[in-house]
């Protein structure tokens, strides 16, 4: 069936950004970076952090809902239902896909159902005591393990235990906060990551970006220092273990049910081996990010890309959970 897509020359576009999630800094970049490009494109481009704007004004002052949101608020499925009850359309997926892809062992119960290769793991259950825990990681994960948030990105608030010692003090650490906590098998890799973008109502599957890091793992600083990393893209892996992730990343979009645009990050590992480690429904959206360098080497400058994205907020099914 074929959608009509608005001119969106025509459109009042409100860039969403900021919110009070700790990746409000990304996402406030994300957001200025996303409306320059409209402006220069002589689009009507708003910027508006949604700490300073309550939503029930949105209405009022867009047509359409670029979402340069990051984290908890952004794109768990929160946002996104806010907007489908007072009908501004929007980019990225809708409620489901977005909080399936937010919380990480409801992702990971799926990719396993699928028979997608992903790390072991284990969710740190408050009612066990850390002992019981330690039991647990030790006969069924192994050492070394990666901890993380259940919910977040980033890399934020993530680190190796190498022993029990180290995971006994990271699980203590965790009980200073409500967060859900899991516990993962640790895989040694190249971290690469795929991009899919809708364009003109068909989905474009992106070169796989890699990146080498001198860092324990590909943590925060490493992804906001450019010094701490060197990028490829298209990546300089094997062509096998590229296209796999690229097939992954497509039934991956499928399984959730996503729209309009995703990332879908892997680790290249020894002997060939791709593990899926998790997926992004609102990638980042700053011009040096790994969407728009993706895209980039798919020959789509930033500015038309991110025009791209606000198409795909009219090219949604007339319902989407």
């Amino acid at each position: 069936m074929h959608i009509a897509i608005p001119d969106i020359t025509t459109l009042r576009i409100g860039v969403l950004c900021g919110g009070l999630s700790p990746e409000r800094p990304g996402s406030l970049t994300s957001g200025e970076h996303a409306a320059k490009a409209l402006v220069e494109a002589g689009l009507a481009a708003d910027l508006i952090d949604t700490v300073d704007v309550p939503l029930s004004t949105l209405k009022d002052r867009s047509d359409v809902a670029l979402l340069a949101l990051h984290g908890l608020g952004g794109e768990d499925g929160k946002i996104q239902g806010a907007l489908d009850t007072l009908g501004i359309p929007y980019t990225g997926s809708g409620v489901m896909a977005s909080a399936i892809g937010m919380h990480k062992p409801t992702f990971k119960l799926m990719l396993a159902r699928e028979q997608i290769n992903t790390p072991s793991w284990t969710v740190l259950d408050s009612s066990l005591s850390t002992d019981a825990t330690l039991s647990v990681v030790r006969n069924t994960i192994g050492y070394p393990v990666f901890v993380k948030p259940s919910s977040g990105g980033g890399s934020l608030a993530a680190g190796i235990a190498r022993d029990e010692a180290q995971l006994r003090a990271m699980i203590e650490a965790t009980q200073a906060d409500y967060a859900e906590y899991m516990v993962e098998e640790y895989v040694r890799g190249i971290p690469c990551t795929v991009g899919l973008i809708e364009v003109e109502g068909r989905l474009q599957t992106l070169p796989v970006h890699d990146v080498e890091t001198e860092r324990e793992f590909y943590d925060y600083a490493a992804k906001h220092d450019p010094t701490l990393r060197v990028e490829h893209c298209p990546s300089i892996l094997p062509a096998t273990v590229t296209e796999i992730m690229q097939y992954i990343a497509r039934r991956v979009f499928r399984m959730i049910g996503a729209h309009g645009v995703l990332r879908v990050d892997f680790l290249a590992g020894a002997g060939g081996r791709v593990t899926c480690l998790e997926v992004n429904t609102l990638p980042g959206l700053s011009e040096r990010g790994n969407l728009a360098t993706m895209a980039r080497a798919a020959s789509i400058p930033y500015e038309v890309l991110v025009q791209h994205l606000v198409k795909t907020a009219f090219t949604k099914p007339q319902y989407l959970p």
